[in-house]
């Protein structure tokens, strides 16, 4: 499934990012996942994705077995391994289910490359094209914080369902899309005293711009606490907030998904919607389990926040946050992991104008998610 070059929207919208490469988008993510054929059947069924492509045994790849999913703009490919041993069953014993491939869609992957690599990037793969009768992709792609890689995907010249090894994945059993339509951001988290030169990595190595940043004050509740810088791209395409822990006197959700991730990687994922009850409503009614946030948090919303254009009874049935800032506002809900460890989460978003990440709500999402770590048994 191609991505249209005709409505691209390049104009500049970060004015202190170099945006050197540049980037058009977010291509895909890619998760290493122990079993991708149920994996693929949950991203279908209980979030709407629709199957795109298939690689396996029958298009002739020996050792691993991928699943692509669309919704939207936003893509996913799902990969388990076929053989013991090898470089994904490692990432999947070490880290769980989790993003190996953050893939950002390109004009020229070599001089992605090139740009990437001769300001300090260190190499995952050099440039490489896969080519069939649909045409060209040219890939290449280094290596980020911890064992997440970038990919740099050129697909000007390709027409098939994904790209060369791929063949059209259609099974008869498919379910309504749930109204999402791409990726707003995507959340690093990494160790102590980390943040700092991750972000100088995506100022320097690709050209990104801090939008915001928010210290312990900001990000805090009685027991826990963390930093956060957000970086984004000169178009605000792509926007990796990265989050460290700071001390508390409990363990921090940082902290909690770095002990069971074994490392630094991709915690969230932020998924937009045009309509956060109908899509939320949608996934709750297909098993997707959000949050939980206290009647109380209600109680004054609307004096904090002021007027706007939703309902608030089912905001608050559903769980949904609101936040604004100078431009507009925003809502917001996060999913708990949809992992056996506590790792990897999503949040849907709405954006009524706001350009922000929802700062006025980050003390009732942590008691929330302190909540969950209680459960669990790792907020200690």
């Amino acid at each position: 499934m191609s991505k249209d070059n005709s409505s691209l929207q390049l104009e500049k919208v970060i004015p202190e990012a170099d945006d050197f490469l540049p980037i058009l988008g977010t291509d895909f993510v890619e998760l290493y996942v122990g079993n991708a054929k149920q994996a693929a059947y949950y991203y279908q069924h209980a979030w709407g994705f629709q199957p795109v492509a298939y690689s396996g045994l029958e298009t002739g790849q020996q050792d691993s077995v991928s699943y692509v999913l669309q919704q939207g703009k936003i893509r996913i490919v799902l990969t388990s391994p076929l053989q013991p041993s090898g470089a994904i069953n490692a990432h999947i014993d070490k880290h769980g289910d989790g993003v190996k491939f953050v893939a950002l869609w390109v004009d020229d992957a070599k001089k992605s490359y090139e740009e990437t690599t001769k300001r300090g990037a260190k190499s995952y793969v050099e440039p490489y094209e896969l080519e069939d009768n649909h045409g060209k992709v040219v890939i290449s792609g280094i290596h980020t914080y911890g064992e997440t890689v970038h990919l740099f995907i050129e697909r000007g010249e390709y027409k098939g369902p994904f790209m060369p090894g791929y063949r059209t994945y259609a099974p008869l059993a498919k379910s309504p899309e749930t109204g999402l339509k791409y990726i707003d951001h995507m959340v690093g988290n990494v160790g102590w005293n980390e943040m700092n030169k991750w972000c100088e990595f995506y100022a320097k190595v690709m050209g990104f711009a801090q939008m915001v940043s928010f210290d312990d004050k900001d990000i805090s509740t009685d027991y826990t606490a963390l930093m956060s810088k957000v970086m984004s791209n000169g178009n605000g395409r792509i926007k990796f907030p990265i989050n460290e822990p700071a001390e508390g006197k409990k363990k921090s959700q940082i902290e909690e998904y770095i002990d069971f991730y074994n490392g630094a990687g991709v915690q969230h994922i932020a998924l937009a919607t045009d309509n956060i009850i109908e899509t939320v409503t949608s996934l709750r009614d297909r098993g997707v389990e959000f949050l939980y946030v206290p009647e109380t948090y209600y109680d004054d919303l609307l004096d904090r926040v002021g007027e706007i254009d939703e309902e608030l009874a089912p905001l608050k049935e559903l769980g949904v946050l609101v936040d604004r800032d100078d431009e507009g506002y925003l809502l917001q809900i996060f999913t708990k992991p949809v992992l056996d460890r506590p790792t990897m989460f999503f949040e849907i978003i709405q954006r009524k104008g706001a350009q922000s990440f929802g700062k006025g709500n980050f003390k009732a999402l942590f008691e929330a998610i302190e909540r969950e770590q209680d459960l669990r048994g790792t907020l200690k």
